[in-house]
């Protein structure tokens, strides 16, 4: 796993998603914190604007301190569920484990508000394998505030909401790296945090940690993984 990489589905999404899409000139919103490389990636593959959205003041700081010599990516605090973009404004809204919470419904909503006439949502969706999920799982989800769709379910819920699926790829092997890298390398960095970074990073490393000793240590892997889409808004 790339160390630059603290998200479910690591780099690969946004490597998969590239090898199917050519981003030259395209207008891209990037959704969610950690996303910091893969808005510069964008930009370096030839994007003529790329903006990052975080939803806190946390996220925000941190971002910014992290794309402090990047002027070219635009870093904002917005409500994912209600930005302040106009109609049909990118050619690209990219999520990455950041829309697979209570309010997805609203947020996917709002992403083909903003997407232009056949514009790219490329979305990774944190999955349930078991419905029920057990509860040590279920304490995973409610502590991470994430709503995951029971994986059989992830298909149909974008088709039913008018999405064309160009391509459809299961990330779940890329949880146990993210979880044991992640974990090793927040814990490394914390000795070398900034006061205005410390607080950021406290609260990322007790959720991973967590976390990851459920899915590596406590079966977790059984009901726990991730897939990414490529999807495309209709016409009209």
């Amino acid at each position: 796993m790339n160390a630059k990489f603290f998200l479910p589905g690591t780099d690969q999404q946004q490597k998969i998603f590239l090898t199917k899409v050519n981003v030259k000139n395209f207008t891209v919103l990037v959704i969610g914190s950690g996303a910091e490389e893969i808005s510069l990636n964008f930009f370096n593959e030839g994007a003529s604007k790329v903006i990052m959205i975080v939803e806190d003041d946390d996220s925000l700081l941190k971002s910014r301190l992290l794309l402090a010599d990047e002027k070219e990516i635009n870093v904002r605090m917005m409500d994912f569920d209600n930005t302040d973009f106009a109609d049909s404004n990118f050619d690209l809204v990219f999520a990455q484990a950041s829309v697979s919470n209570k309010k997805r419904n609203k947020i996917v909503k709002e992403v083909k508000r903003i997407l232009k006439p056949e514009g790219y949502f490329c979305v990774g969706e944190n999955i349930s394998f078991s419905k029920p999920s057990p509860a040590f799982v279920e304490d995973i989800w409610k502590t991470s505030e994430i709503s995951p769709l029971f994986s059989e379910e992830l298909r149909k819920y974008y088709e039913d909401r008018n999405f064309q699926i160009i391509h459809e790829h299961d990330l779940s092997h890329t949880l146990k790296d993210f979880y044991l890298q992640s974990s090793s390398l927040l814990k490394e960095k914390s000795n070398s945090l900034s006061d205005q970074e410390k607080s950021y990073y406290k609260k990322l490393l007790k959720r991973i940690s967590h976390e990851s000793n459920v899915y590596l240590n406590l079966g977790g892997d059984l009901h726990i993984g991730f897939r990414m889409f490529i999807l495309k808004k209709g016409l009209s």
